[in-house]
């Protein structure tokens, strides 16, 4: 005798060697031996042998069409056994029954089971509602299929287009189109960017790069929404100055000013001016929560995306022709250029001049202050505050800039809308200048020395501070050890970082006499601190992405087959030249830094970003290692 029982979800057969009323021991086709509980058992029968039932009765199963046996039965519960001899019209056989059984529990939309070999058939309404989601599934693997066959034929589906920007950045693999993507990207082995721009849907590398940044930083876009445009104060003493400043070309956000004035017999007063748009934009308002949830400029070649709307910022940016309200820092100057007081006001300031480093930088340069230099606008106050600059330099006993290194300016010529036409020009600018060291010194002392008055009078602020070499934001006054100052507030670039500006409000507010609108360790403050830290950074990674690519752009618009390099860090680490690309060579025999090297440049990936160069050769003449430079000394300059 033999028997069909279920165990772990599956039908198994085997022969009865012992039967006890509550269980059986029965041995299987393979020999194996086992004690198998009564109520497991669904079937007892003398043939076939048990190798043989399942394999005859699932051929019968597959001839049982399920719509007619759901119309055969009734409403209520049954046994299979019981149905079988119905079905068949006689009493069963055990491959009959076993088939019968097979077949109901193969569908089960059809037929809900009760019991060990019990079911009743699914009510009509819901049997409709799961062939309906069968049907369903099966449409969406056709066409998840065809999705597939179009892709690999690289060729965009129609159902693509609206789902790009979520299939690139953000994919969400309960789609039907990520998972014909998907499986597409393994039989081509692609990327889903390198397959998609195979496809046609992404209209340049640049856009990738530039939509993945603002699917994550501007989820909303960048336009800003309809805000009013803030007033100038009109109760504000006027400075009797005549102040300017110092910019690269580009530069709309003017955030500070210089001026300079003789005290006859003492030496001069140095006013550095900053742009109070604090005075018109009021914790809490509007403008104020679009420059908190922006928290900074961000800044790529070819274009930006500013902190504040055009209108504020036009209102407070320091241009020539006109009175702007600024906060005042005077300094009195020694005609031996030590700092005997200071002053801080809030007023008027008139600008007179936007000075451009391309205008004067070939005329204040080192060469021609040493060589005297000639007849020029601003020349005594420039020559002034370099001489002041270079003093205050040797008392922190840190340099403001790094010689030897450069700073990178991009132009982009043509519409950025259709970036592969555009050309790009690079050119160096070296660090460290006349006019590098005048601005990042003054801009040291204004950060410091008004950290330090905040500190004094207890008002809360945000600080840069570098002890043991890491940098950190925090709220409490501590040294920047790169810049050998005792406390360093940011506060020199309001109009385009919020922290210069949330500091300011507090500044303004303790030279007023007024009460800070944000407390010690209140919630904010610490919420403004970390979200700018995250937020900056994130700015800062994505400017070095655009940079690498339009610096990958430029070589292969030189049509440039070799580049020299140096070596600039351990595990051959080189910087190229002419460009702000560091990278590893790993072909190259180990090298010590400042070596040249020739590298032959083997694949550019303008969506990956990677560059692929291989050693040539070791150049006979060894350059000065241009070791990059501490960003954290740098960012005085802003």
């Amino acid at each position: 005798m033999h028997v069909l029982f279920e165990e772990d979800g599956a039908f198994r057969t085997a022969t009865i060697v012992a039967d006890n009323d509550s269980s059986l021991q029965v041995e299987t086709a393979s020999g194996k031996r086992s004690k198998i509980k009564s109520t497991s058992v669904l079937l007892r029968y003398g043939e076939p042998a048990p190798a043989a039932l399942l394999e005859q009765a699932e051929a019968l199963a597959g001839s049982i069409e399920h719509d007619f046996l759901w119309e055969c039965l009734g409403d209520g519960e049954f046994s299979f056994s019981d149905f079988a001899n119905d079905y068949f019209g006689h009493v069963a056989t055990p491959v009959e029954a076993s088939a019968l059984l097979l077949a109901l529990h193969s569908a089960p939309i059809y037929f809900h089971r009760k019991g060990k070999g019990r079911f009743r058939k699914a009510p009509p309404d819901i049997l409709q509602a799961a062939l309906a989601g069968l049907e369903k599934k099966r449409q969406q693997a056709l066409s998840i299929e065809r999705m597939i066959g179009e892709l690999k034929a690289f060729s965009l589906p129609a159902e693509f287009s609206p789902l790009l920007g979520q299939l690139l950045y953000k994919p969400d693999r309960n789609r039907g189109e990520t998972k014909a993507l998907e499986a597409a990207c393994l039989d081509t082995g692609l990327s889903a960017a390198h397959l998609l721009a195979r496809c046609g849907a992404i209209r340049s590398a640049y856009d990738y790069h530039l939509q993945r940044f603002l699917l994550e930083q501007f989820p909303r876009g960048t336009d800003f929404p309809d805000v009013a445009t803030p007033l100038l104060p009109s109760d504000l003493p006027r400075a009797d100055v005549r102040a300017f400043s110092i910019d690269d070309a580009a530069t709309t956000e003017i955030d500070d000013a210089f001026s300079l004035q003789t005290l006859p017999g003492l030496g001069w007063r140095v006013g550095i001016h900053i742009a109070a748009p604090s005075l018109g934009i009021a914790p809490g308002s509007p403008l104020d929560a679009i420059a908190r949830e922006r928290l900074s400029t961000v800044y790529m070649p070819g274009a930006k995306i500013t902190m504040l709307p055009d209108a504020a910022v036009d209102r407070f940016t320091l241009s020539s022709g006109r009175a702007a309200p600024a906060v005042s820092l005077y300094l009195t100057v020694t005609p031996d250029f030590e700092v005997t007081a200071h002053e801080s006001r809030v007023e008027i300031v008139p600008v007179v001049a936007n000075l451009r480093h391309h205008d004067i930088e070939p005329l204040f340069n080192e060469q021609t202050i040493a060589a005297g230099l000639t007849d020029f606008a601003f020349r005594d106050e420039l020559l002034t505050l370099w001489q002041l600059a270079n003093a205050c330099e040797g008392r922190r006993g840190k340099p403001s800039a790094m010689q030897g290194n450069h700073d990178y300016n991009f132009r982009i010529d043509g519409d950025l809308a259709d970036a592969e036409a555009c050309r790009v020009e690079i050119s160096a600018r070296r660090r460290g200048s006349p006019l590098d060291k005048l601005v990042a010194e003054l801009m040291i002392v204004a950060n410091s020395t008004w950290g330090g008055l905040l500190a004094a009078q207890g008002v809360a602020a945000i600080y840069r501070v570098q002890t043991g070499g890491k940098v950190r934001m925090s709220t409490a006054p501590q040294a920047h050890e790169g810049l050998g100052v005792k406390q360093y507030a940011w506060s020199s670039s309001p109009l385009r970082r919020y922290v210069d500006l949330l500091n300011q409000w507090q500044l303004v507010a303790c030279l007023n006499g007024d009460t800070p609108p944000f407390a010690a360790r209140s919630d904010a403050l610490f919420a403004a601190m970390r979200d700018f830290d995250l937020t900056y950074s994130a700015y800062a990674d994505f400017q070095r992405s655009i940079e690498r690519y339009w610096s990958l752009r430029w070589l292969r618009q030189q049509g440039l087959e070799t580049i020299e390099a140096t070596i600039v860090g351990r595990e051959n680490l080189a910087r190229l030249d002419h460009l702000p690309l560091v990278q590893r060579v790993p072909s190259a025999p180990e090298l010590k830094p400042g070596q040249r090297i020739c590298l032959r440049i083997e694949s550019i990936d303008y969506l990956t970003l990677e560059l692929a160069c291989r050693y040539v050769e070791t150049l006979a003449v060894a350059g000065s290692p241009a070791i990059a430079a501490d960003d954290e000394v740098l960012e005085a300059v802003d």
